[in-house]
This record gives C-alpha cells, structure tokens and sequence, in this order.
C-alpha cells in the first residue's frame, strides 16, 4: 500500500512579468534550471501573500507591502521550532534577493519606474561556517563503501573518490556527461553555473576508482532512454534525466554513513565538497587554486574556509601555546 504523500499545493498563476524575468536569467545569465526554479518559488511564494493579505500584485507592490511580507515570513519561520533564528534570516535574505533582482529587471525593462526593494535592509547574518569532516572520516566513508564488492560498491566509491578529488557540486557531479573525463582519466572538464567552464585534476585513487568503475559502467544501462544513458558518465535505469539523480545520491551517502559510524547528519555531497577545500587548505594549497576548482566567481565566497581553519588554529593555540597552559593552572 502507498505511503499517503503530502497534499501538493495548487501553484499560482505568477504575473507574465515573472516568466519574462526567468527567461532572462536563462538566455541572458546562463542560469541553471535549479537556479531558475528557486527564484519562481520564492517569487510565487511573495505573490501568494501580496494577494491574499494585500489584495495586489507582485508587479504593483509598494516597499511597505514587501516589508510587511519578509517580516510575516520571518514571524512564521521562528514560531516552527526553537532556535530557527539564523535559518529565518538566511530565508529571509534569499527571498529579498530574489525580490530585488526581479524589480531591477522591471526598471531596467521600463516595465516599472521605480524599484521598492531599494529603502529595505538586508537582514544582518552571522558568519555560519561550513560543517565538514576529517580526512580520517573521508577515509572510512571511501573504504566501508568498497566493503561491497559489487558493482554499486564500485559506483559509489568512484563517487566518493572523484567528489573528494575534485569538489565538484553535487548537480556537476552526476551530470557528468562521458567527454569530460580526459582519456587516461588524469583531469575533468566540467561547464559549471554560469556556462563557466573548469578543468580539474584527478588524484591518483580518483583515477583508479573510475577505471574500475569504467569496467562496471554497462550494468547500469537500461533498454529505455538508452541515448541519454550512453551519454551520461553515471547513468541510471530509472532517472528520466538519463543519469543519478542528486536525491538518490544523497540517500546512498545516508545509508553509508550509518555503516561507516558516521554521524548522518554529517555526511552530504556538499559537506564532502567542503572537506576538499578544507583538507586542502589545511595541506598548503593557495587560495586562488581552490577557488577555481570550486567554480567560485568570487574568491570571497572561497574565504569562508580559511575562517574553518582559523577556527582550527585558534583551538590548537589554545591547547598548545604555555601561556594558554599557564592561565589553565
């Protein structure tokens, strides 16, 4: 018997502007289909407020109106649960993103004169760092995944191997189509946001792991949408995409990480993605490296980890240095 889902809510009918505004993003940005449908549901989620609890719309909305909706969003995200402070203030900043890219598209389309979002502050964030693990953690996860010996063992630890060689994102990583893989497997080439185009060298465990891999490859092609598979660098049976999803991934590393003693909560294609660029820093790799092998646009966003290691010297200082030891007498 199935599993009584949740009720899907019926989705608005946003204004034409906001379809023009996402097509731009696409044809002008090069924005990715995940970026394009997280700016409609935030944008559809303003507009479901403007015309329930303002009677308009979000193309006529005055500044007041967007105020009054960031703080009846924020009101609502404190009152799920405790200490849900810093997740309304990430939500909350997101959304007036959003919101501020879709009326500057507006003016600058002579669609509206003026922009509300310009008398609104950002909402001040605390400097959250990357939750990541230790190359000891990294190791058990990579070993307890070979612990199978078949071909999904074989898969998953090509995963493993190539995600903690290389950082990719997670939507990079199962979207590998075959021709980024260099022949004898040393670099990937991979289009990342924006149509930025990367190339990243491969460890040496990457590289044995993708030609075991390689070896296994067939068994997870099907009959149907075999095109797509053929193309595909980690196909599946059963993705309509041709290729693993990003979800079943994350449940393989869920399941993983119970077998390898890991805390789940711990263990994400993201997290491992920061371990790479910690576990590098933290080995002497400059700055500028990392960040063109994140596909970072900026290297601030790349600084955050330097404050993960500043955090690690501050501890070993404390630990370590004889003043520390002297005040602890």
């Amino acid at each position: 018997m199935a599993r009584p889902g949740r009720p899907k809510m019926p989705k608005p009918d946003l204004h034409p502007s906001v379809e023009s505004f996402l097509e731009m993003l696409t044809a002008e940005r090069g924005a990715a289909m995940n970026t394009r449908q997280a700016y409609w549901r935030d944008l559809a989620d303003v507009t479901m407020y403007l015309r329930k609890e303002k009677n308009t719309d979000l193309d006529k909305a005055t500044s007041d109106e967007l105020k009054a909706y960031l703080d009846d969003l924020s009101n609502k995200i404190h009152t799920k649960g405790e200490n849900k402070s810093q997740i309304a203030v990430r939500t909350v900043a997101r959304r007036l993103s959003a919101m501020r890219q879709y009326y500057r598209y507006l003016v600058s389309e002579d669609t509206r004169g003026d922009d509300p979002t310009t008398t609104i502050d950002s909402p001040k964030q605390g400097r959250t760092l990357p939750k990541t693990l230790s190359e000891e953690e990294v190791a058990r996860l990579i070993k307890t995944a070979g612990e199978g010996g078949g071909a999904d063992s074989i898969r998953l630890v090509c995963l493993l191997e190539m995600l903690y060689a290389s950082g990719l994102r997670v939507s990079e990583l199962v979207g590998l189509p075959m021709a980024s893989v260099s022949e004898n497997q040393e670099f990937l080439t991979v289009e990342g946001k924006g149509g930025r185009e990367r190339m990243i060298p491969l460890s040496e465990p990457a590289q044995k792991a993708i030609k075991n891999y390689l070896a296994v490859r067939e068994q997870f092609i099907g009959i149907e949408n075999k095109a797509a598979q053929d193309k595909s660098f980690f196909p599946s049976k059963t993705s309509q995409s041709g290729h693993l999803t990003r979800q079943r991934f994350a449940q393989l590393l869920k399941d993983l990480a119970r077998d390898a003693k890991v805390e789940e909560g711990r263990v994400s294609p993201h997290i491992l993605r920061h371990a790479f660029a910690t576990h590098l820093l933290q080995r002497g790799a400059d700055l500028r490296s990392v960040q063109k092998m994140l596909g970072h646009a900026d290297i601030a966003t790349t600084q955050i980890y330097t404050h993960v290691l500043n955090e690690d010297l501050k501890e070993t200082v404390d630990e370590k240095h004889p003043i520390s030891q002297n005040t602890k007498k």
